[in-house]
């Protein structure tokens, strides 16, 4: 190859580069999501659970009665914003740790139920305390949480229904106070 060819190619001035690292809603998010696991891996070490975990466990924290439809692997990858696949191998590492199990629906054997066992609510019931404490100090470090969460869900495509609460947050509350505090 000769040395013309090698150089015949069109450059990105750098001026874009510097664009795109400053102003990129994508590289920003990314970012934003990098730190914010990290930050809630590290919270949850002690109960020996991840982030990605501890949200797969809390998507199958449901009561078993009418008007709540069962956790089926499609609705739980659904609401994970994830791939049936990864949901698949997230499954395995708990069910193999006792703190979920499969059951195959009554009518329809190829649709898969998810339920937590008693040891995954154990877990979960110390997990959301420090859950908890971790998304308060979070969210005292933004401007407004609930803004950010609309705009998350906006960009997710997910509607921003909002949080189930015994109570509506008092004046200058958070969401994640009012249900972590219901009296």
């Amino acid at each position: 190859m000769s040395t013309s060819s090698r150089n015949n190619f069109q450059l990105v001035p750098f001026t874009t580069t510097l664009l795109v690292r400053d102003t990129c809603l994508c590289l920003h998010v990314q970012r934003a999501a990098r730190a914010l696991a990290r930050h809630f891996d590290t919270a949850l070490k002690p109960v020996g659970l991840t982030n990605g975990q501890f949200s797969l466990l809390m998507s199958l924290n449901r009561p078993k009665m009418p008007g709540i439809p069962p956790a089926t692997m499609s609705s739980v990858a659904q609401l994970l914003g994830m791939d049936r696949t990864t949901l698949t191998a997230a499954v395995k590492t708990l069910a193999a740790r006792s703190l979920l199990e499969l059951h195959p629906d009554a009518l329809d054997r190829r649709v898969r139920h998810l339920r937590l066992t008693p040891a995954g609510h154990d877990l979960l019931a110390k997990a959301v305390p420090i859950w908890t404490a971790t998304h308060a100090e979070v969210e005292r470090g933004l401007r407004s949480p609930d803004q950010l969460r609309a705009d998350l869900s906006t960009l997710s495509g997910q509607s921003a229904a909002p949080c189930a609460t015994s109570r509506p947050p008092a004046a200058g509350e958070s969401i994640t106070s009012a249900i972590a505090n219901p009296s």
